[in-house]
């Protein structure tokens, strides 16, 4: 998987947030800006993110490290 290709499926999970996605095609590293993040804690932050990606954090995403 492309990091694009995660930075795109983060921004329409999420509409109106910023991603910047890095990677080597299983590790990946995201920062993601939302204001819908505002006022929740850092769990609750990273399980919208990996809402957005679904079924591919099991199979063709290895690894995400992320800064919400």
């Amino acid at each position: 998987m492309e990091p694009e290709t995660i930075k795109h499926m983060i921004e329409s999970g999420l509409p109106g947030c910023q991603a910047q996605v890095e990677g080597d095609g299983s590790h990946f590293q995201a920062v993601v800006i939302s204001d819908a993040f505002e006022g929740k804690a850092t769990l609750a932050r990273h399980r919208m993110v990996y809402g957005t990606l679904g079924d591919n954090m099991q199979s063709a995403i290895h690894a995400l490290s992320m800064r919400t």
